[in-house]
């Protein structure tokens, strides 16, 4: 009788399954709120041209899967860094996975809390969520990876609920004036941080590399990806802006989730309501695959890599992430001015790793070669 790994690789995934991922994973909490960071109609072209020079990482990540380190895991990134440097890397990699699992669950919970369950202590939306995403991830990395499909199938469509909103009678092409911003100032940049943060994600994948069988198409996969969350983003910014003006903008405290109430339905009378917990599979997805990246960084961290993987030990990894959701939710995410704490950090977080993960294999790759 076989003995069940988290980490087994029951079968090779297509290219398609990159593709999904890419999006998926840069459309989570960061779209809810993009265009509180973003207003100003010039700022669409931040959105593009971050999105443009995001396919520099993309490129960078493209060369790991076609290296000959890609498909050998752990030991691959043993040969290339040596291990003292990976056990180093994935200790401050545990950090930079809670901190994002921590924003983009909270965040959903307020989310779901302001619209829907205005009453219900929160703590208890954490316990439900992660009980899920525990029941998603202890079928091991394989299922967990192909869930994104129905992660993508339930939620993609969601955008063009929008479309609508185009096409308003109150719309004036001066909605999306100035196209060219009169000064550019700190929020200017930090808009711009925000979208490359929001577009972090894909750099994860290098941890999966073994689980997909396309090599040489890699590039073109996760381009296809990584563009159509460009469209998203800035649909729903033109969508946006159109619907509010940037003058009432930032007095929006979830601009997508407001122009849902306005959506209208002869058989439902509060669609935000059905779209929002729908939204939940997406967020179950990527907590579930950054919960099984978080443990088997633990055991990299802990000299375990070679052990047996456990349900049980995954399910320690859910208890300790409980308790940092718990402490972070009642002393930081509850308060305004201190969720803008946890918010900043996981914006830097998001940005650097989206540019120093894939410029690190890169060079690593470059110095290897010619070595």
């Amino acid at each position: 009788m076989s003995v069940f790994s988290l980490f087994e690789k029951t079968s090779s995934l297509n290219g398609v399954y990159v593709t999904l991922m890419v999006n998926r994973m840069q459309m989570l909490y960061f779209v809810i709120i993009m265009p509180v960071f973003l207003i100003y109609p010039y700022r669409i072209w931040v959105i593009i041209l971050v999105g443009l020079l995001s396919q520099i990482s993309i490129f960078m990540l493209s060369k790991w899967f076609t290296s000959i380190y890609a498909s050998k895991g752990y030991e691959g990134f043993v040969e290339l860094f040596g291990e003292r440097s990976i056990r180093l890397l994935a200790f401050i990699g545990l950090g930079f996975i809670l901190l994002k699992i921590t924003v983009i669950t909270l965040g959903y919970i307020e989310v779901t809390q302001y619209f829907i369950f205005p009453s219900l202590n929160t703590n208890w939306m954490i316990l439900f969520i992660l009980i899920i995403c525990w029941y998603v991830s202890s079928h091991g990395m394989t299922t967990t990876i192909r869930f994104v499909v129905i992660a993508f199938l339930c939620t993609s469509w969601m955008f063009l609920l929008l479309f609508n909103f185009l096409f308003l009678p109150s719309n004036t092409i001066q909605d999306l004036f100035p196209l060219i911003p009169y000064e550019w100032t700190m929020k200017s940049w930090k808009g711009v941080l925000f979208i490359c943060s929001a577009l972090s994600g894909p750099e994860y994948l290098v941890l999966l590399a073994p689980w997909f069988n396309t090599r040489k198409k890699i590039f073109s996969y996760m381009t296809i990806g990584n563009a159509f969350t460009i469209f998203e983003y800035v649909f729903l910014f033109i969508a946006s802006l159109f619907f509010f003006g940037a003058h009432y903008l930032e007095e929006s405290r979830f601009p997508m989730m407001e122009m849902m109430r306005y959506l209208e339905s002869p058989v439902f009378e509060r669609i935000d309501m059905i779209l929002i917990s729908v939204y939940l599979i997406n967020f179950v997805f990527a907590i579930s695959l950054f919960m099984l990246i978080f443990y088997g960084a633990a055991r990299i961290t802990l000299k375990k890599s070679e052990d047996q993987t456990t349900k049980s030990g995954l399910a320690i990894c859910y208890g300790i992430l409980f308790i940092c959701l718990f402490i972070n939710n009642e002393l930081l995410w509850k308060k305004a001015t201190n969720q803008n704490i946890l918010l900043e950090l996981e914006i830097w977080a998001g940005a650097l790793t989206y540019l120093l993960v894939p410029l690190l294999l890169f060079i690593s790759l470059k110095r290897k070669g010619r070595g």
